[in-house]
């Protein structure tokens, strides 16, 4: 199954995204951060956002320490540097203490619990992923609607009853357990698949005999930011590992020596063979992969999230071959598409910023011999695949997809038609195969499953979701507004038809910005539900992204970071002089590195916004590398212990940059207290500072989710239960009621 192996860089992508001087946090001494929470404080009712004096909320107390770091000459205060640590038994009563009142304040706000019954109906409808064919069957993943994790099957043919094959439901009681990886042998007979418990980026690996549908003796543990790829014979896999941590470390230590193993069926781990490390470089991360004609191991190297990566092979059918360099300079992002014997197809931008396909032969593998195969164009290259002997290469027009096909010597034979401006996603396949399957997807069309015929060049529905709501009633566009330094940058509007430009409309504007990742337009509930209410569901595709290639993504890296913040708080400004909105309408939000684009925004310009949602996000830029795979992202954010880059992190870190007697907009922090990829010590001490800083009566609250992780395979009624919550927070600070939004629209 062309599943590609994840490297320590991979990681990041999953992060489902300053003209101010530092914050002195010595200074936040406010009364209120430090009064005790009540029941009766707890459990009251909110305050009502238009009522002339809202009562201020009482918080946890927060302890606050003199921890004090000098980073090359300048002293900076950590005063809630204990909450770094979620276990300590101060930490956990500060954890309860917030979830106590955030949850007594959720509870009371009108309408929370139709806008949840609404998140359910509409999230009730069977969601398919795109089948692959691996032997004489084919797999694919189904959700019937609520189920927690999807459930994988199998068939012999599109036409025949599918049978399940692995369940991931059976294995919690709530749902907690995921499938995070999957690789069938060649012969379609045996399949390894990775276990995931509470959103945790550890993964226990496992193997299953297809046919009998029984598992084999075989586990693989510590593994993080890898696949699993088979060799031709289905005797065993190449796997990357890490050391076994210990205990108090495995939550938050650093991961650094990843191990690239081969495992062989039915032996112990123990006995698996180390095939390549280098211990001379800790932060090199290992992706194995078997060409499809099972002659080769291709290693792709990473290192942190750079993107550029190194290329070595050994040649599998000689038992004494050695790792040979091919591609060793860290000079470009090099993607393996195929090969014919020792001719190797890669995608890469060396001297192509949007992209080219090259040919390498490794009997003379010399730059100067290299074969361009196709060019790079006007558009962003995001992936290609070779099926049927043809290139197909999915590129980005200002951030949608459109698909062509060419030949192996790089003549263009035409493209695959899409239904209009969406995302379009798979294309899996072998050379050999004539038939492939695609996912498309607008932010109102839900992933519709085509499968395309390479010999007719047709394309036909292979599964179409029916979910509850009329796309007719709903639009999209595309515009394009100037950033601060005179960039372009585009942006996705949706909302209802017939739209009023007068300033009313609530607005949620989400943002990522960051590691090369192109947000494409795609189907949501959570933004169906938002525009369900009258609303429009704003994404902005700001700087650091991939959309528009290597110098767009460039443009929003380390000392460029703050381009980023730019672009946002300029779609922000766009949306109120074009009257689509107001200030307090204006919602914004993201998660991980998008938590951080929210935290930026909102304390550089805290009255932009009228609700801020920062989720999972990095909001200490000074330590975030000294925790799990945190070090990986300095090749986007660089390091404090850099002194230039500390200046630039510094003047931006949302932590940094709470200043005490501040008025902040309404803020709905959310977490999870195991989560391994970003620590909740980020949220928890920006929570903490936010809630000592605030002059204003607006609430600053953290929603802490428990067995759960940075997001990767949350339960489908823990992400019902989150989005209920944020939408139900940021529709009653605009003084919407959710409940009678519901009621209207479905009396429609």
């Amino acid at each position: 199954m062309r599943i590609r192996a994840l490297s320590a860089a991979a990681c990041a992508l999953w992060l489902t995204h300053c003209s101010h001087a530092p914050a002195q946090l010595e200074a936040q001494s406010s009364g209120a951060s430090q009064a005790s929470t009540s029941s009766e404080t707890a459990a009251s009712t909110p305050a009502s956002p238009s009522a002339q004096a809202p009562a201020r909320l009482a918080y946890p107390a927060a302890r606050k320490d003199d921890v004090v770091d000098d980073y090359h000459g300048t002293k900076v205060a950590d005063p809630y540097r204990w909450l770094e640590n979620p276990d300590s038994p101060e930490s956990r009563q500060w954890i309860e203490a917030q979830n106590k009142l955030t949850f007594g304040y959720l509870e009371k706000i009108p309408g929370r619990a139709q806008l949840k019954q609404r998140f359910t109906e509409l999230w009730d409808f069977e969601k398919f992923s795109v089948p692959m064919r691996e032997g004489n069957r084919y797999f694919f993943s189904r959700n019937n609607g609520l189920q927690n994790q999807s459930v994988l099957y199998t068939a012999d043919s599109l036409e025949a009853e599918p049978r399940v094959l692995l369940d991931p439901n059976t294995l919690s009681a709530d749902g907690t357990v995921a499938v995070s990886g999957l690789s069938i042998s060649d012969d379609g007979n045996l399949l390894a698949y990775g276990l995931a418990a509470s959103g945790s980026d550890w993964v226990e690996w496992h193997v299953r005999d297809v046919r009998t549908g029984k598992d084999l003796p075989d586990i693989i543990k510590w593994v993080k930011f890898s696949g699993a790829s088979w060799t031709k014979d289905g005797k065993g896999f190449f796997y990357s590992r890490y050391d076994e941590p210990k205990a108090a470390e495995a939550m938050s230590g650093a991961n650094y020596f990843q191990k690239l193993y081969f495992h062989k069926l039915g032996t112990p781990q123990s006995e698996d063979t180390l095939v390549y490390e280098r211990k001379d470089h800790k932060e090199w991360g290992f992706g194995g992969r078997v060409t499809d004609d099972g002659r080769y191991l291709l290693i792709r190297i990473s290192r942190g999230t750079e993107r550029k990566n190194l290329i070595f092979y050994k040649d599998l059918k000689d038992p004494k071959a050695k790792v040979v360099e091919l591609l060793r300079d860290w000079d470009a992002d090099y993607d393996y598409i195929d090969n014919d014997g020792t001719l190797f197809w890669f995608k890469t931008d060396l001297d192509a910023p949007r992209g080219r396909v090259v040919a390498i032969d490794l009997r003379k593998p010399e730059r100067k011999n290299w074969k361009e195969i196709i060019p790079q164009g006007e558009e962003t290259i995001s992936s290609v695949s070779l099926v049927n002997d043809r290139f197909i290469v999915n590129v980005l027009k200002d951030a949608r997809s459109q698909v062509r096909l060419f030949s192996r010597e790089g003549k263009p034979v035409g493209e695959v038609a899409l239904p209009g401006l969406g995302t379009a996603s798979g294309f899996f396949g072998k050379r050999t195969d004539t038939e492939t399957f695609y996912s498309y997807a607008s932010y109102t069309t839900p992933a519709t499953i085509y499968r395309y015929d390479l010999k007719t060049g047709q394309s036909q529905v292979y599964k179409a979701p029916k979910v509850k709501f009329d796309p007719s009633l709903y639009e999209t566009t595309q515009v394009f507004f100037t950033s601060k330094d005179g960039t372009r940058v585009p942006m996705f509007l949706s909302h209802k038809k017939g739209l009023k430009l007068d300033g009313t409309n609530p607005t949620m504007l989400y943002g990522y910005g960051g590691f090369d990742v192109s947000l494409t337009p795609g189907f949501s509930v959570g933004s169906l539900v938002w525009m369900e209410q009258g609303g429009v569901w704003a994404v902005a595709n700001l700087r650091g992204g991939g959309e528009y290639g290597r110098e767009w993504y460039k443009a929003g890296t380390k000392l460029q970071k703050q381009n980023v913040f730019d672009d946002f708080i300029s779609a922000a400004e766009w949306l109120i002089a074009n009257k689509y909105t107001s200030t307090p309408k204006l919602a914004i939000t993201g998660r991980s590195n998008g938590g951080l684009l929210v935290g930026a925004a909102v304390t550089q310009r805290p009255e932009l916004f009228g609700v801020a949602l920062p989720g999972v996000g990095v909001m200490d830029m000074l330590r975030f590398h000294k925790f799990t795979i945190g070090w990986a992202w300095t090749s986007d954010y660089g390091s404090s212990e850099n002194p230039e880059e500390f200046k630039a992190l510094q003047a931006y870190s949302p932590l940094h940059n709470l200043k005490p007697g501040t008025r902040y907009p309404p803020m709905l922090v959310h977490t999870a207290d195991h989560d391994d990829r970003v620590v909740p010590g980020h949220s928890f001490k920006f929570t903490a500072a936010a809630q000592a800083a605030q002059a204003g009566e607006a609430p600053v609250l953290i929603r802490i989710e428990t067995k759960a992780g940075h997001g990767a395979g949350k339960p489908t009624t823990k992400v019902i239960e989150e989005y209920s919550d944020l939408w139900a927070f940021t529709l009653y600070q605009m003084g919407v009621n959710p409940g009678q939004a519901v009621a209207a629209d479905q009396g429609r």
